[in-house]
């Protein structure tokens, strides 16, 4: 019996076996932009998540020290 792929089974991004420097480069560079760009996109929601995480610790222990 063969198995059936699921969706999780492939990986999210096939990056290729050998990228030369340059190219190695400018994709760093890209995902970088890519990454700051989506950071000023969405900071007020990013804000508000990290916020609410930090919220939910402090009422989970409330006598704890916060260093």
């Amino acid at each position: 019996m063969i198995a059936m792929l699921q969706p999780n089974d492939l990986p999210l991004v096939c990056l290729p076996l050998e990228l030369p420097p340059e190219a190695a480069a400018e994709l760093i560079a890209f995902l970088r932009e890519l990454t700051e760009a989506l950071e000023r996109h969405y900071a007020a929601e990013l804000k508000r998540h990290y916020d609410d995480i930090a919220s939910a610790r402090r009422q989970a222990a409330p006598n704890a020290s916060p260093f």
